[in-house]
């Protein structure tokens, strides 16, 4: 569960990345062997792209103007293409969405980097990447990385774009990494079809809800897509990977909770795609209740004890709600082996999505017997000031390999 970062950490972007791309060294070491799977399904995806945007390296330079040393790392200009293709809704029904590619011109062969956003809004939903949108995520600091040699892939989600009249299935951990998973398979048939020279290796960011995202995303591919799609390195940073012991820390908290809003979304999806089927007012005390029942995203209270119900509280605390409790451990994508490298960064100040998550998915991966994943803590940082420090660090380890 988390909350955008879009708006307050935009304007910085372009400085962040520019610095982690000039301290990082060259993509040099070789692939993780990968582990024996089923074999991939063999059907394609992709079922559409468009060409939506050709920009110049003089363009891009000129998008970061005022930026000391920024139009130095642009290296190539880039072809921005919308691809739609086939993926599955939580239910299980097909469904056709979306995300954008931007291809690097002149370059190659060329590693692949799934890149998985952060929360955006519904009110927010042109800023999703196959928009494409005037200071949007894509449009700025995926566009200059693009430049620097990288095919970028950055699904959409479910709940926007192509499929923007479905709900936004936040922080599922299944449908994020299957949509991510769909995407980079539509993004490499793209690729063949149109002749971009491409090699083997994979690699995922992401942070915040996209850090869950590359999490998920990682696991699955692990698990489904060893061979046809192997993960070379991930860096997710800050996401809410221990699902169970987070409902515990917000419903034990008596400090304020600046994220509630956003934690309302997850208990909305986790009731509908799950079944639960519990009235608002099993969440929420009145006027919270029948407030959320006429608009999901409005206002809510920073103290939980004034939002929640009781009720609510007492389920997720003493563990006594089987169904409720089994949502939730669903979603709980800490405890695993992962065979690529893996970085986990997070700021050990966060008070948006708490240090433990991190914590706690290196330890227990580590207790699995995992040899490739490191615990990058960010002193001090909160969920806002630890993006600097994700960003040079996350980069900085990819190119390691």
């Amino acid at each position: 569960m988390t909350l955008s970062t879009l708006t307050i950490l935009s304007k910085y972007r372009f400085i962040w990345l520019f610095v982690a791309l000039l301290g990082a060294p060259a993509c040099k070491s070789s692939i993780p062997e990968p582990a024996t799977e089923a074999p991939a399904a063999a059907e394609t995806v992709l079922t559409g792209s468009t060409l939506i945007a050709e920009v110049s390296a003089t363009a891009l330079t000129d998008r970061v103007q005022g930026v000391p040393l920024a139009g130095a790392l642009v290296r190539y200009p880039i072809q921005v293409y919308r691809l739609t293709y086939r993926t599955k809704t939580p239910e299980g029904t097909e469904t056709t969405a979306s995300g954008a590619v931007l291809v690097p011109v002149g370059a190659g062969p060329l590693p692949v980097l799934s890149y998985q956003h952060g929360t955006l809004q519904p009110r927010s939903e042109p800023q999703a990447p196959s928009y494409y949108a005037r200071g949007s995520d894509v449009w700025s600091v995926i566009s200059v990385l693009a430049s620097t040699g990288y095919v970028v892939s950055a699904p959409d989600y479910l709940g926007y774009g192509a499929s923007k009249a479905l709900p936004h299935p936040y922080e599922h951990a299944a449908s994020l990494a299957s949509s991510s998973a769909d995407m980079l398979r539509a993004t490499r048939e793209f690729c063949q079809q149109q002749k971009v020279n491409i090699n083997q290796k994979n690699f995922l960011l992401g942070y915040s809800e996209g850090g869950y995202a590359t999490m998920a995303l990682h696991k699955l591919l692990e698990e489904k897509y060893a061979t046809a799609l192997p993960v070379t390195a991930s860096a997710p940073g800050a996401g809410a990977y221990h699902k169970s012991a987070f409902a515990r820390y917000i419903l034990g908290a008596t400090q304020p909770l600046s994220f509630l809003s956003t934690y309302v979304w997850v208990l909305r999806t986790y009731d509908r795609i799950y079944a639960l089927n519990r009235p608002f007012s099993f969440y929420y005390q009145q006027p919270y209740a029948a407030q959320l029942q006429a608009d999901p995203f409005a206002d809510v209270p920073s103290q939980q004890a004034q939002l929640f119900a009781a009720s609510f509280r007492e389920a997720v605390l003493g563990n006594n709600d089987a169904p409720l409790a089994a949502a939730l451990a669903a979603n709980d994508i800490y405890d695993w082996k992962p065979r690529a490298p893996l970085a986990l960064f997070h700021g050990t100040a966060d008070d948006y999505v708490p240090f433990f998550n991190s914590q706690d998915a290196y330890d227990t991966m580590q207790q699995r017997g995992a040899t490739q994943v490191q615990l990058r803590p960010i002193q001090g940082g909160n969920h806002f000031t630890s993006v600097t420090a994700y960003t040079l660090g996350a980069y900085a380890f990819i190119s390691q390999f």
